[in-house]
């Protein structure tokens, strides 16, 4: 499964030469990862009213080309890895045909004590 979410690099996103600075990848990436959930059918609002969340357990990041003001993105999400209780992400942030940052990303599930729980059935179900 391929998810894309378009991003519009705004002046807020840049340093002073008006290049992205590094850490509004992660801002991006979220932000993709969050419209993914969301399109699965997945409400994690409710899923926190339950006392369920989920966690980035771990991101390795490898930046390739700067992305600058005006700059419009697309955040591809693919599922590179799936078990009962984590999945492995791939999040590129493309510029067109080129590709700027790439991240392999490692999510989990936890009750907000911080105990590990299965993924939900929704996620679960793309093992199919």
């Amino acid at each position: 499964m391929t998810h894309r979410f378009p991003v519009q690099v705004y002046y807020e996103d840049t340093d002073m030469a008006g290049i992205v600075y590094h850490a509004n990848y992660l801002r991006y990436i979220e932000r993709g990862r969050s419209d993914w959930v969301r399109e699965l059918g997945l409400d994690q609002n409710a899923m926190r009213e339950k006392g369920l969340v989920f966690v980035v357990r771990r991101i390795e990041a490898d930046y390739l080309a700067p992305a600058r003001f005006e700059d419009r993105l697309e955040v591809v999400t693919e599922l590179a890895s799936l078990t009962r209780v984590k999945m492995g992400l791939t999040q590129t942030v493309y510029r067109g045909e080129t590709a700027l940052f790439r991240a392999q990303v490692t999510v989990v599930c936890m009750t907000q004590a911080g105990r590990p729980v299965g993924l939900p059935a929704e996620i679960c179900a793309l093992r199919a």
